[in-house]
């Protein structure tokens, strides 16, 4: 085994057992959570040791760097995630191997997605992204007002598939620092929208520094990154 096969190897063993423990602390079952590695900025080397090491779920957030990686990982047995905000005119490149796209935040968006998706033969899952506190700007989703009508576009759209809600804790405003409560705010919407759409109950929240708190509100899915991989080349 290489040196960065072995460190991965380290590094999921150790955000496994983190999953582990906040699942029996929840009173929740292990495979109630799945995990999903953000291999963005890493090479496909990487995404090939993760998939040999077990992983099943991985997640990019660039277009321009995904596409790539996806085509030279396309022989692995891997759902590849689209998390990162979403240009209408990437949108035909990122249906041609995301299997589900968790950045859904207006209707412009959804129109796009499932001409791309009809165009692809393909059936794309899609989460709507929702913004937690509406005076953060830049990272995409929309306010929870929203969540019910583009919920509606994405189940009534050909070629697309309404899974569920996805987050990214807020930096500022209301749920700033309180992690959880904006995790439990999330879940009270996938409740409100599982009224409508009974199978839509995929719940994405929790990264590296928060998994934890995002297990114990119920998330269906983590997105972990640095934890695995290591702390991203530029950005330290």
């Amino acid at each position: 085994m290489t040196e960065r096969k072995s460190q991965l190897a380290a590094n999921l063993a150790a955000v496994e057992e983190r999953i582990a423990a906040a699942c029996a602390a929840a009173g929740r079952k292990r495979e109630d959570v799945t995990l999903i590695v953000v291999t963005k900025t890493y090479p496909a080397s990487d995404v090939r040791f993760l998939s040999e090491l077990g992983v099943r779920h991985v997640a990019e957030n660039r277009d321009q760097d995904a596409a790539p990686k996806a085509a030279e990982c396309a022989d692995l047995p891997l759902t590849w995630h689209f998390v990162g905000q979403l240009q209408t005119n990437k949108v035909r490149s990122v249906v041609g191997y995301a299997d589900l796209v968790q950045s859904v935040d207006r209707p412009k968006l959804v129109t796009a997605l499932s001409a791309a998706a009809v165009r692809a033969e393909r059936e794309v899952g899609c989460l709507i992204q929702v913004a937690l506190d509406a005076e953060e700007n830049g990272r995409g989703g929309v306010g929870p007002g929203g969540i019910e009508e583009l919920a509606d576009l994405v189940a009534a759209a050909p070629g697309l598939r309404i899974d569920g809600l996805m987050t990214v804790a807020p930096l500022t405003g209301t749920y700033a620092g309180r992690q959880q409560a904006a995790f439990e705010r999330l879940m009270e919407f996938s409740t409100l929208m599982r009224a409508a759409h009974p199978a839509a109950n995929m719940v994405s929240a929790g990264m590296s520094a928060d998994l934890e708190q995002a297990v114990s509100a119920g998330a269906t899915h983590v997105r972990v990154g640095t934890a695995v991989l290591g702390v991203r080349p530029g950005l330290g």
